[in-house]
């Protein structure tokens, strides 16, 4: 492999409560473009279960690949990157923690008047989000009946995988791009531009929920366009 070589492999990485079937906007923009894209299905049971998720689909690759991750998964993606097949990353309205940061970490502090995120009380180790404030806080500009059906869709996330602590930071030596989601009301729009900017992230802003990479599929898109085409 010729180190200018372009990736042509995009790999997607979901977050917490949802399954990688949010991805198919982005899927079909992309593979549109003739890229590989692949979706991992990380379990979120546990930060060093999705790393292994994502190094599997990795390793299955022919070539270079992107790395994107929404929401939790910019933590997966941060210590998954630093597989040798990962050029650059790509942060959708994402945790982008440094060495020895988890998403507990990254949200212990929140800013006054910050909407909180409506997550119930952990049930054997695993978090929902309250169904009936699922779409106001994490679906808000998305269809009635699919926001809904999210809700109702729900994947249980580990209390592990929250606590679950990067050991290596890959966008410390792989250049990063970051999309902010303007209207988020899970993780505050001001706390995506400051991880955004820790990182050195190459930064554009969207209008857009928390569930940016469903409604914004063509923005988000472009944004992995460009960390591919660099």
């Amino acid at each position: 492999m010729s180190e200018n070589e372009q990736p042509r492999n995009i790999v997607l990485v979901h977050g917490g409560f949802v399954d990688g079937s949010g991805w198919q906007g982005v899927y079909d923009e992309l593979t549109g473009d003739g890229y590989r894209v692949s979706i991992v299905q990380n379990p979120t049971q546990s930060l060093e279960g999705d790393v292994t998720a994502t190094h599997r689909v990795l390793d299955a690759l022919d070539g270079p690949a992107v790395l994107v991750g929404h929401s939790y998964g910019g933590v997966v993606i941060t210590e998954a990157g630093n597989h040798a097949k990962v050029t650059s990353l790509v942060y959708v309205a994402a945790f982008a923690p440094d060495k020895g940061e988890s998403v507990s970490t990254l949200i212990a502090d929140p800013p006054p008047g910050a909407p909180v995120p409506p997550i119930l009380p952990p049930q054997d180790g695993y978090l929902f989000l309250d169904r009936n404030k699922f779409a106001a806080s994490f679906a808000a500009d998305l269809p009635a009946n699919l926001a809904a059906f999210m809700a109702d869709s729900q994947v249980p996330w580990g209390v592990d995988a929250l606590n679950g602590a990067v050991s290596q930071s890959a966008w410390r030596t792989k250049p990063a791009w970051y999309l902010v989601a303007a209207d988020d009301r899970m993780i505050p729009p001001p706390a995506q531009r400051a991880m955004a900017e820790r990182i050195g992230a190459r930064t554009v802003e969207a209008p857009g929920s928390h569930s940016i990479y469903v409604s914004q599929s063509a923005a988000v898109a472009d944004v992995i366009r460009q960390a591919a085409d660099s």
